[in-house]
């Protein structure tokens, strides 16, 4: 069943990339982010399952997802924010975020083979604080990317709660190990969905 759930999310974070890709050239430099932000992730995501059918190692390619995220999403934001101090806010959270996963990966390299919870909650914490600050500004804005936004803000928070929970997930017993996991395959396919909604409600007509 956790399959079935990761492979729907997987087929709907497709689907999203071709449909915004699509309309690359005509959109602007925040759509642009986006589309490579997805992109992105369908290429680790490709890589990943890759290696895992050669039996190989996929761990260390979490580190590229969430940093690559952090980073696209934190220019994604920046490129919405139309106020001066917001645009630096992005900046610092960008700097910090990459200085302080710099030092701790200075300091234990051994950490990339592994799987980092600093580094999601860190990461995915910085990326909320932008998301939110996004939101406040639709308060009195038109509403860009809005759907997004509500999307990536539920799918973050929740899945940090779940990578935490997952980590733990030996003490559980045999029956509760891949609840974690079933639920985040779940929150990756109602994320895909908001972003589905965002094309379909914001680009469609721009691009038909």
């Amino acid at each position: 069943m956790n399959l079935f759930f990761v492979n729907i999310g997987y087929a709907l974070l497709l689907m999203n990339t071709v449909l915004y890709f699509k309309g690359f050239s005509n959109q602007g430099k925040t759509f642009k982010i986006f589309t490579v932000y997805l992109l992105g992730t369908v290429l680790i995501q490709i890589a990943s399952k890759t290696l895992l059918m050669l039996n190989n190692d996929n761990l260390f390619l979490s580190h590229f997802y969430f940093i690559g995220q952090f980073v696209m999403l934190s220019l994604f934001f920046k490129s919405l924010f139309k106020i001066k101090k917001q645009k630096l806010l992005a900046n610092w959270i960008l700097l910090i975020g990459i200085a302080v996963l710099a030092v701790q990966y200075s300091l234990s390299p051994n950490v990339f083979f592994r799987f980092n919870l600093f580094e999601i909650f860190l990461t995915s914490f910085l990326i909320i604080i932008l998301a939110v600050v996004h939101l406040y500004n639709l308060l009195t804005e038109k509403k860009v990317f809005y759907y997004c936004t509500v999307g990536m803000l539920l799918y973050l928070f929740s899945s940090t709660v779940l990578f935490f929970v997952g980590n733990l997930s030996a003490l559980l017993s045999k029956e509760y190990q891949l609840l974690p996991w079933t639920l985040n395959a779940l929150l990756i396919i109602v994320y895909q969905l908001f972003i589905l909604f965002e094309w379909k409600k914001s680009f469609y007509i721009n691009q038909y």
